[in-house]
């Protein structure tokens, strides 16, 4: 699982850094609405709400854009309907995609996915082609910094976590969707905050590409994550450093 975690916080660093924050912050609110119409919207008694706004504040997004989106869902027929869906496809080398898109136009959503991958040297899936790759998973990641990588891990599965990894002193905690948050404050408590923390497609196993290749995965992906109702993409690329230094 070398970088996943890592590339997944350094485009959450970019992004909020990035010169199209209008677009991140439309992504952002999407996902709140979302979040606030599946459970309730409170971010307390709402795990997901809970990350999309714990996303939205390290984006710096307006308290008034969040309390705005978050009102706006609770309301009765106010405001856009956005289907959620998971399209599924190949890219270069064979890597699968697991691409997370929120949409009130499913067909200008899958023709603007399909081409970028026809572009790109991938091909759009049917429903199901690589979905059984991948386990639907609470994710965590952090710096160890001076702290103990294993004392880390320790916390993490004492906490409930399902599995920890370390690489280069990162450490990656997967938990059960529902323990997500159990854990994460877990780790607070014993000092140790998370720089991500999020619902995420976990590949069950890793494809290991020539760096070429990754790096056209990557290129692929960042396309796809451009586009205006894609809110994330997975793959099972392992995105080694080499990768992540030419990207």
């Amino acid at each position: 699982m070398s970088g996943h975690s890592k590339w997944s916080t350094i485009k959450r660093q970019k992004g909020a850094a990035d010169a199209k924050r209008g677009q991140l912050f439309t992504k952002i609110a999407r996902e709140i609405a979302v979040a606030a119409r599946a459970g309730l919207p409170d971010p307390d008694a709402n795990t997901r709400l809970r990350l999309a706004v714990e996303r939205a504040r390290a984006a710096n997004m307006p308290k008034d854009n969040i309390e705005r989106a978050i009102a706006k869902a609770a309301g009765t027929g106010a405001g856009d309907n956005y289907d959620e869906v998971y399209y599924e496809g190949y890219g270069p080398g064979g890597a699968a995609l697991m691409i997370h898109a929120m949409t009130d136009n499913r067909n200008r959503t899958v023709s603007e996915v399909r081409a970028v991958l026809t572009r790109s040297g991938g091909t759009l899936g049917e429903n199901g082609s690589v979905g059984w790759m991948f386990d639907h998973v609470g994710q965590l990641g952090l710096e160890a910094a001076d702290a103990d990588p294993d004392e880390i891990a320790l916390v993490a599965i004492d906490a409930g976590a399902a599995d920890v990894t370390i690489d280069d002193r990162y450490v990656t905690v997967y938990t059960a969707t529902e323990d997500l948050h159990k854990v994460q404050e877990s780790l607070a408590a014993a000092g140790y905050a998370a720089d991500e923390a999020q619902l995420a497609m976990r590949p069950k196993t890793v494809l290991e590409p020539e760096a070429d290749i990754a790096v056209k995965v990557v290129r692929l992906v960042e396309k796809l994550e451009d586009l205006d109702d894609v809110q994330e993409v997975f793959t099972n690329v392992d995105i080694s450093d080499e990768v992540l230094a030419q990207v």
